[in-house]
């Protein structure tokens, strides 16, 4: 099964491709669709739709598990980031991939097992997990492939 991870965002939005074989977790790519600040919403909105459609039909995920937005410190930054986030969802929705949403405190949990983990480390879980050379950066990717990893752990117990 293939899962691709998303860690939504305007300026950045970060993904993960992971495979999953029986009890093994593979990592296929990561990294980060960034848009030009200065470009209009729709341009922005655009860029990381075509993007997401082009890793759809690269590695024909299965399931793709994006983050909630389920809290904000300013308003400025939550209305784009949910923005984004409709933009994977009819993505997903487009070419018919099922999707997974969960809570950052639901990925850490599943991938560091303590809810208020820090950036540094998850990225030190995901590159143990993945068996990686190097820690997954930035972070925005990092958490990507720690969203997709805690939605396979999730895939052991049941698919809701």
């Amino acid at each position: 099964m293939i899962i691709l991870g998303i860690d939504p965002g305007v300026a950045k939005m970060g993904y993960g491709v992971i495979k999953k074989i029986k009890g093994s977790i593979e990592c296929l790519a990561y990294g980060v669709i960034e848009t030009d600040p200065s470009l209009p919403p729709e341009k922005r909105l655009n860029k990381i739709y075509l993007n997401l459609i082009k890793l759809i039909n690269l590695y024909k995920p299965s399931l793709l598990v994006v983050e909630r937005v389920y809290f904000f410190k300013n308003l400025k930054t939550a209305l784009p980031v949910s923005e984004a986030k409709g933009i994977v969802l009819l993505a997903a929705a487009r070419k018919k991939v099922a999707i997974k949403q969960i809570t950052p405190l639901q990925v850490k949990m599943g991938v560091t097992g303590y809810g208020r983990a820090d950036k540094k480390q998850i990225q030190k879980l995901v590159k143990e997990i993945l068996k990686m050379e190097e820690l997954p950066k930035p972070d925005d990717a990092a958490d990507a492939l720690a969203a997709a990893i805690c939605a396979s752990q999730c895939l052991s117990i049941s698919m809701p």
